[in-house]
């Protein structure tokens, strides 16, 4: 029967209940055994299975707050208490006679209760190795030999039929989200095939899953059993029900009784797949008639079932073998091309599709320093910068991963970003790479409906049980893409490895760039200091003795002597002017800076008076918009600063009516951090301006203004000068941590802007 479409139940019904169900304290066991605790160390039997008059013709009330030598031999005690130091997987089972039947014991120890159960054995052996060698010997070979995931499967499904004889087996794999699928079937001929059939997750309970991480093996001989209670119902000793995780006799939850009837299962057994410590898995055997397997048989079967857990990893990695190469390749060539570029971004995206086929993904968008950067098929910018807000709060690791984003985000179009994969290269700095998967529409085939449908009694009353059709049920899935596959999380995960190590190189790289500009840059301050301080004394003889020439022997030279001695006084005065300039400029890259809570409006005030006597200018309109602020910095050396820019406003420019405009823009976040100590919080700049209606620069010489003793007009016309102070302007400001530049149109006017910390 096929449909398109959930029955859903009504919304008062809760389908997780049976996540709920205290399925590991049943105080009950299955008949085919008997089950007893025992204290410690004198091991007096305090509970025991209601059915011991059936093994040992003895009541529960006879036995209980007896010792266990009631039953055995003191030979057989003597074994029982020495293996209680032991690892009790080495000595289990061990063979202890009660009367003329010969059990199977299995002991364990589990949430302080000691646990003796009791099976009748078939063998008197205890230590049948040849037989249990011979028994598995040819199975290990074949799973280890298999090249594939999907061989080892189909192999593990025949061979664990071979051994038990159960009708079906099959390997039941569980998927991200706790479904399951069958994806290997050995069976016989006249059942109905479950191969590639999906069951939903709440088909086996999460605590259910739980216990078959703990305990491999799972028999249930007889669905149909009348199970024995523990008496009494409470551990004596604990005050507390029995825990019987990893009991072998445990009794079935009611509600997976009724679900093995539904489908017309008498008999079943399960075997964990088990990998990295998660359950990836099981052997799922069943029968449709009564079934017991002896303690050999299930041991067999529960070591072939850890041979191929261990060989799942390998498996695994074989399956796709070609695509995870191709992968490698791409990884490895972005590494090789990424340090080639002068940016990140432009080494991810000089190959688009390369960073598309990393994954498989039709679409990516690059987000960083708060720019995005899109490739193939994705959502607007605007929805990727919603959907970064999203999922930042989603994020537990570097990676998230979902084939239905509809599902958990309703804001985007499924049909272009029905599948997310998203690597966080730095969650502080907001980078990240997206990848986007369109919709896919399937058709899944379920093993039945995979809602558990809502029972309704005579009375009117609602009680939840396990579907009984497991015939086909078909399901068109919508707003879904293609699962992600663990080789492509792993391959971002390796690109996110090669990056932060490409960022942290080239940092590296730039930091040791950095200390050596610094010692550069320090070496050449003190040469020029150096030089410029040993240059004044020859060049102050120069000039006096220029000097002396022509007050002395002005009467015996020409004129055209004395023309050329009066060259000579000017050049070295020029000279004497440049040296002191390269003087003050050496020194500041050597003074400490005394930064100070400094009011802007009065150190312009002291500069514009100082500007109006040297200058004798009176014609000039000053103009400050609004107040200016007050900012941390160095007094001296700002007041240079504002002298520098506001002398300049004022002396280029041929106007009548002349203007200068002092002002601020508002405070800006840098891109740059401030100390730790202040938890990383973004440090803010406060962009000052000097704007004039001056004569303005040309466009080919706004990059060369800032060289020292670079002047655009000879050295007699605007006032002079040696080309060096918008040069020290400049070092002044980077020295406060802030850049200087100039915005200019020629005939119109400039205006300066620097940024300073605020």
């Amino acid at each position: 029967m096929l449909h398109q479409q959930f029955a859903r139940p009504p919304e008062s019904i809760d389908l997780s209940n049976c996540d709920h169900e205290a399925i590991h304290i049943p105080g009950k066991i299955q008949p085919h055994g008997v089950l007893l605790v025992l204290s410690e160390p004198d091991l007096t039997i305090v509970q025991i299975s209601s059915n011991s008059a059936q093994w040992f013709n003895r009541s529960p009330e006879e036995l209980l707050k007896q010792p266990l030598s009631y039953l055995l031999n003191p030979e057989q005690i003597n074994t029982i208490s020495t293996c209680l130091s032991q690892d009790f997987d080495r000595v289990n089972p061990l063979k202890l006679f009660i009367g003329s039947t010969l059990f199977d014991g299995i002991i364990h120890r589990f949430a302080g209760s000691l646990i003796l159960e009791l099976e009748p054995s078939q063998s008197q052996n205890q230590t049948d190795f040849f037989g249990f060698y011979h028994l598995v010997k040819g199975a290990i070979n074949k799973l280890q030999n298999a090249h594939t995931l999907s061989e080892m499967c189909d192999l593990i499904v025949q061979e664990v039929q071979q051994i038990t004889g159960f009708e079906r087996v099959m390997v039941y794999q569980f998927d991200s989200e706790g479904a399951g699928r069958v994806v290997a079937e050995a069976k016989h001929e006249k059942l109905e095939s479950f191969l590639g059939l999906h069951y939903p997750a709440s088909d086996i309970p999460k605590q259910a899953k739980q216990l078959y991480v703990l305990n491999w093996l799972r028999l249930v001989p007889d669905v149909n059993y009348q199970p024995a209670d523990l008496i009494p119902p409470l551990n004596p000793v604990t005050q507390e029900i029995t825990d019987l995780s990893l009991s072998t006799l445990r009794s079935v939850s009611p509600m997976h009784v009724e679900y093995l009837n539904n489908m017309g299962v008498r008999a079943s057994m399960s075997i964990s797949l088990i990998k990295n410590k998660q359950l990836w898995g099981l052997i799922a055997c069943h029968h449709n008639s009564p079934k017991y397997l002896t303690y050999e048989l299930r041991t067999a079967c529960e070591f072939l079932g850890q041979v191929m857990s261990i060989e799942l990893n390998t498996k695994e990695e074989n399956e796709d073998l070609d695509y995870k190469m191709k992968l490698k390749s791409i990884q490895s060539n972005f590494v090789e091309v990424i340090p080639q570029h002068s940016t990140l971004i432009d080494g991810l995206i000089h190959e688009p599709t390369q960073l598309l086929e990393l994954v498989n993904a039709q679409g990516a968008a690059i987000c960083w320093d708060d720019q995005i950067h899109t490739l193939g098929q994705t959502p607007t910018i605007e929805q990727i910068s919603d959907l970064l807000t999203w999922l930042e709060s989603k994020l537990e690791g570097n990676v998230f991963s979902t084939s239905a984003l509809s599902q958990l985000y309703p804001a985007l179009n499924s049909e272009v970003a029905a599948g997310l994969l998203a690597l966080a290269i730095s969650r502080v700095n907001r980078n990240y790479i997206l990848w986007f998967r369109p919709e896919v529409v399937k058709t899944v085939n379920w093993g039945g409906n995979p809602n558990k449908p809502v029972e309704v009694s005579a009375n009117g009353e609602t009680r939840l049980s396990p579907r009984k059709s497991f015939a086909l049920w078909q399901e068109t899935v919508r707003g879904q893409s293609l699962a992600w596959k663990m080789c492509e999380i792993e391959a971002v995960l390796e690109l996110r490895s090669a990056i932060v190590g490409i960022v942290l190189r080239q940092a590296d790289e730039l930091a040791q760039l950095n200390i050596e500009l610094e010692r550069s840059n320090s070496e050449l301050d003190a040469f020029a200091y150096i030089a410029s301080h040993d240059l004044k004394e020859p060049l102050r003889g120069i000039h006096n003795y220029s000097s002396f020439l022509i007050e002395d022997y002005s009467d015996i030279l020409n004129e055209d002597g004395v023309s050329k001695l009066q060259t000579l006084v000017r050049l070295t005065q020029r000279m004497e002017d440049l040296i002191n300039s390269l003087l003050h400029f050496s020194r500041l890259g050597r003074i400490e800076l005394d930064l100070k809570q400094t009011d802007l409006n009065e150190l312009v005030r002291t500069v514009l008076d100082i500007l109006s006597i040297s200058l004798d200018q009176t014609n000039v309109e000053i103009r400050i918009p609004r107040p200016l602020p007050t900012v941390m910095c160095d007094r001296v050396q700002m007041n240079e600063l504002l002298t520098n820019l506001i002398s300049n406003a004022i002396k280029y420019n041929d106007r009548a009516a002349k203007w200068v405009e002092i002002g601020f823009l508002e405070p800006i976040k840098s891109s740059r951090k401030r100390h730790v100590d202040e938890e990383g919080s973004p440090e803010m700049l406060l962009t000052i301006y000097v704007k004039d209606n001056g004569i303005g620069i040309p466009d080919h010489h706004l990059d060369t203004i800032f060289r020292i003793f670079k002047r655009l007009h000879g050295p007699s016309k605007y006032g002079g000068g040696t080309g060096a102070g918008l040069t020290i302007a400049k070092k002044i400001v980077e020295r406060h941590g802030g850049n200087l530049w100039v915005e200019s149109t020629q005939g119109e006017g400039s205006t300066f802007y620097f940024t300073i910390p605020y």
